[in-house]
């Protein structure tokens, strides 16, 4: 009797029992579930993390190359532009040859040439002096007499490079381009400031989009004109205020070897006076004889150029002034520096006369000398030194 009232108990108690653990298994096997349900979802997640990171790197890496096919397109038309219209000047230039050759070439054949034709080539010659004289400003009639002094202004960077104030605005700011190979300009206050100790904490950073090479740049109303380094001949115009590039133009015939045999870097040298805006480089055809090219600063387009009789060998370094070229020479070693070849474009200095002008108390070499028409002075960098060269200018003949 008492074992059946057991077994009458027990059996409600183990129903129970089972009941619950089967409750339990249930639970567990749903929270496995879910589990894996979140794993899995979280997988996804990160794989569409990944994705978009993907897409957004692809993204990034076609526009470069769009931004990139787009700037070289810009470089083919300015290229394309500046070939046709340096085409057009060497047309004309070959026409002027050709016609020059056939007016001395000896014939054999005994020609009487008409009165009316060579008057008509005098007339043609004189009008072309004319133009030149109208786009030269013929009013420019001063000639460089002599070196008076030297003022060492500061002796910064290295032992190549270029300094200069814009002769084409009123402020008195000062550009330090310091290399052969760089593309940062240094921008001072004025020349106090950049005389002072700790200047380049003073001044203002210029980051140029493409390098420049060697040391012939110039700044001219609130423009950079440079040769752009790996280039052959091109010719940059970088707005400063605005930090991009404006323009830019092929030399033709410049950029094979060096404008100067002592500054082997400087391929192109580009000069402002009175005039505006020149390009001085020699050619391997004139025996390295230097060739200067009048550019229109503000089209970029040549209008026009001069064989020179000045020879590249021995020289460091040139300079424009009133529509004339000066050449500056001097040992490979170092020395006195000196000014030995001049060539006007108008041919009003007889270049024969012309002593040979020395620079004042100082040995060494220059890797540039820029004159600035608004101050009639010299700024020069001679081995890592700032110069300022003081000038004594007469009438010329």
């Amino acid at each position: 009797m008492v074992v059946l009232q057991l077994r009458f108990l027990l059996v409600p108690f183990l129903t129970s029992v089972m009941g619950a653990a089967q409750y339990m298994m249930q639970d567990a096997a749903l929270m496995n579930y879910i589990d894996r349900r979140f794993l899995s979802l979280e997988k996804r997640l990160e794989k569409c993390n990944q994705d978009i990171l993907d897409y957004v790197e692809e993204f990034r890496d076609f526009s470069k190359m769009v931004l990139s096919r787009l700037a070289g397109l810009n470089n083919y038309k300015a290229e394309v532009k500046s070939e046709v219209d340096n085409l057009l000047t060497r047309i004309e230039r070959a026409q002027r040859d050709i016609d020059y050759f056939g007016s001395v070439t000896d014939s054999n054949t005994c020609i009487e040439v008409h009165e009316d034709l060579v008057k008509q080539q005098l007339f043609e010659e004189a009008e072309e002096k004319k133009k030149l004289k109208v786009m030269l400003n013929a009013s420019c009639d001063h000639m460089l007499a002599g070196i008076k002094s030297l003022k060492i202004v500061k002796k910064t960077g290295d032992k190549h490079g270029c300094w200069m104030k814009d002769p084409g605005k009123k402020h008195t700011k000062i550009y330090l381009l310091n290399g052969s190979v760089n593309n940062v300009i240094l921008e001072f206050a004025n020349i106090m400031t950049f005389m002072e100790s700790n200047h380049t904490l003073k001044a203002r950073r210029v980051t140029l989009p493409f390098a420049w090479e060697g040391t012939g740049h110039i700044i001219y109303q609130g423009f950079l004109f440079y040769h752009r380094y790996g280039s052959l001949n091109e010719i940059i115009k970088f707005n400063i205020q605005k930090r991009n590039i404006t323009d830019q133009m092929l030399l033709p015939g410049a950029g094979r070897i060096p404008a100067y045999q002592l500054s082997p870097s400087t391929k192109i040298d580009l000069a402002i006076d009175e005039q505006g805006l020149w390009a001085i480089h020699a050619e391997p055809e004139t025996g390295g004889n230097i060739v200067i090219t009048k550019i229109n600063h503000i089209t970029m387009a040549v209008e026009h150029t001069w064989d020179t009789s000045c020879n590249s060998k021995d020289a460091e370094a040139a300079f424009m002034a009133c529509n004339t070229l000066y050449v500056v020479y001097n040992f490979p070693s170092g020395g006195t520096s000196r000014i030995q070849c001049v060539y006007d474009v108008l041919d009003a200095v007889n270049t024969y006369e012309i002593p040979v002008l020395h620079f004042p108390k100082r040995q060494g070499s220059h890797s540039t000398i820029h004159y600035n028409p608004k101050e009639k002075q010299l700024f020069a960098w001679g081995d890592g030194s700032q110069i300022i060269y003081k000038l004594h200018t007469k009438q010329k003949v």
